[in-house]
């Protein structure tokens, strides 16, 4: 779990050290993103598919949101902890997603899109349920304090799992603004092969945008629970422009790119020049898609405005390369250094935005105009690719700080699920403070192999001790991985022909076997004590010209002692016919045989299509 990190300012750091040789031994960059994206379903929370590939993971989470009376089963856990943090949350997924926009033919051509895919939706799947109304949002499940007093599976947890939203009386902008980068960013990801679920997350990011703008402040100053773990030091006018820039590159709206022109001076995208870049301070990453707006064309009457923002852009680049005005320190083998806990996130995030702006200088024929004089964009790419062969072995330790990848890495990691042997394995119960005494202070390798994580690594000098209590170095996180998805794809996928300044058409992911669907009856996607209940169950299926097809029934109850007098069902996933209900606009009905549902009684409805169930829930209803 990553405490606060402090706001990046201008003045000049450390001066640039010697860099290694590149890839001493060369590196398995395929194998690499392989792992990497794996490391996402060991982070799962949430009822388990049976596409799971990280077998040793068990169902967890499954009452989160119920005491609040909102169904919040899914989503990720943010580290080596079980609390599901949003707003670190929605940033791994804004960057799982750009890796996608930007690389996802380098992905599709290694056979690794529909895993990066499948990663990016489960966290959206959950940011849906997270988002039950325009202006209300659930930006936490559990809490740290009493998460960190316990160290469990999150198969076992008994800590704390109350929810914690943000709404007009209590504003996030920061939370709100992020998530709609992430839905922003995700439609562009969904668009082409499942353009109803694009165009869902589209409404989402709409909506979150707006609250995040009409109803201002900081979102751990509603959700001050967050303070201690996620405690946004930047603030929220970074967020408001990050999900600006992203609704405009998923929709063209002109409304958005005015939004950015208008604002850039009073919310600092032009005025910040920073040397970090991460789930807490976006403006580099802001400044990188405005730059990319403006070398594209894309500026409109803005053009000057986007000027001083990728000025800005450009100070970040050259500052890590060490030929600016500002520049970052880095260790004596290389590594850009930024902070002793949990450096490498800054690693793999500036060396992200340092791949991608590479592209876009080489798409446009320009340079990067640094102090030091002009610098070519392969360099920009040569320093991205040093930053990453450091992180895979290339370092004075010659350690691996991805778990898994080469024949040296951390075997002590501060992770939970890890550290303590498999459910499936071992089911009996593991205590709160039981799993401090057996598992946590066990000086022995993992029992679970956390393949693909990138832990927190080295010191500003290169040390690093693999020890289980050491959670500064040893401790991983998504938004480590998410950066670096895009940048495996990159370095693995060479330098074929392609143009990141044309518009964005992602192939369609392979198709994966689909294996059927569970005949268990499902849960209802509302809390057990709700007046309604909903369950689902497959009846059937069949063969037709090579494809299987199943008939689900579902039954809808009137469990409250009044009579049911109208109903609005939300259906979403849903690609065949349905007989049994009145669809108007997007919800549907009461069939046309009925008018109301006394005490005690049921209705049913059918449909048919060729894919697991589809997601029902009530939108509304009346009792009398």
């Amino acid at each position: 779990m990553q405490k606060f990190a402090l706001l990046c300012c201008m003045a000049p750091l450390f001066l640039l050290l010697g860099l290694l040789p590149f890839a001493l031994a060369g590196h398995d960059y395929g194998q690499a993103l392989s792992k990497s994206i794996l490391f996402f379903e060991a982070q799962r929370s949430g009822y388990l598919p049976s596409t799971q590939r990280v077998k040793w993971r068990g169902h967890s989470g499954l009452n989160d949101g119920k005491a609040n009376g909102v169904d919040l089963v899914g989503g990720y856990y943010d580290a080596g902890d079980n609390v599901k943090f949003g707003l670190p949350m929605a940033f791994t997924v804004t960057m799982m997603s750009w890796s996608i926009v930007e690389y996802g033919k380098q992905m599709a051509a290694s056979g690794e899109l529909s895993h990066a895919m499948d990663a990016v939706k489960w966290g959206t799947d959950y940011f849906i349920k997270a988002h039950p109304q325009p202006f209300v949002l659930y930006g936490e499940v559990g809490d740290g304090n009493t998460d960190h007093y316990c160290w469990q599976r999150p198969e076992d947890m008994t800590t704390s799992r109350q929810a914690y939203k943000i709404d007009p009386s209590n504003p996030g902008s920061d939370l709100a603004g992020e998530t709609a980068a992430a839905m922003a960013a995700a439609s562009i990801v969904f668009r082409r092969s499942n353009p109803s679920y694009s165009n869902e997350l589209l409404a989402h990011a709409h909506q979150l945008f707006e609250f995040a703008d009409k109803y201002r402040g900081k979102y751990d100053s509603s959700i001050t629970v967050a303070q201690k773990y996620y405690r946004s030091v930047s603030g929220y006018a970074d967020e408001l422009l990050w999900a600006a820039a992203w609704l405009y590159k998923a929709t063209n709206n002109q409304y958005y790119l005015s939004y950015l022109g208008n604002n850039g001076g009073s919310l600092g995208g032009t005025g910040w020049a920073m040397t970090e870049f991460g789930w807490d301070v976006k403006y580099a990453g802001v400044q990188t898609l405005v730059a990319k707006f403006l070398m594209g064309g894309k500026a409109g009457n803005y053009a000057s405005v986007f000027g001083e923002y990728q000025q800005k852009a450009e100070f970040f680049m050259c500052s890590c390369l060490g030929k600016g005005g500002g520049n970052v320190q880095k260790t004596p083998g290389g590594l850009i250094f930024r902070q002793r806990w949990n450096n490498l996130q800054f690693v793999t995030s500036a060396s992200f935005l340092l791949s991608v702006y590479s592209d876009y200088l080489t798409s446009a024929g320009k340079t990067l105009n640094c102090q030091s004089g002009r610098v070519a964009p392969s360099e920009l790419l040569s320093f991205a690719k040093s930053q990453v062969d450091y992180i895979l072995g290339d370092n004075p330790r010659a350690t691996s700080y991805m778990v898994g990848y080469g024949s040296n890495y951390p075997q002590q990691v501060h992770h939970r699920a890890s550290s303590i042997v498999s459910v499936k394995v071992n089911p009996s119960f593991v205590t709160c403070r039981g799993g401090y005494a057996t598992w946590y202070s066990r000086k022995a390798s993992d029992p679970n192999l956390l393949t693909g994580a990138v832990v927190g690594g080295p010191d500003a000098y290169d040390n690093f001790a693999d020890e289980r209590d050491n959670y500064e170095q040893t401790e991983p996180a998504t938004y480590n991985n998410a950066p670096l998805l895009g940048l495996l794809a990159r370095l693995h996928g060479g330098h074929s022909g392609y143009n990141q300044l044309l518009p964005v058409v992602l192939p369609m992911p392979k198709a994966q076997p689909k294996p059927a669907p569970e005949t268990k009856t499902a849960p209802a996607q509302v809390p057990s004590s709700a007046p309604i209940s909903i369950e689902q169950k497959m009846t059937t299926s069949w063969n037709d010209k090579g494809k299987t097809y199943y008939r689900y029934s579902t039954t809808v109850t009137n469990k409250s002692p009044k009579t049911l007098k109208g109903i609005n069902l939300s259906i979403s996933k849903l690609y065949g016919p349905l007989w049994g209900l009145t669809k108007s606009g997007d919800s549907y009905g009461f069939p046309a045989w009925i008018n109301s549902l006394p005490a005690g009684k049921s209705l049913e409805f059918v449909y048919i299509h060729s894919a697991s169930q589809a997601d029902v829930s009530v939108s509304s209803y009346n009792l009398e």
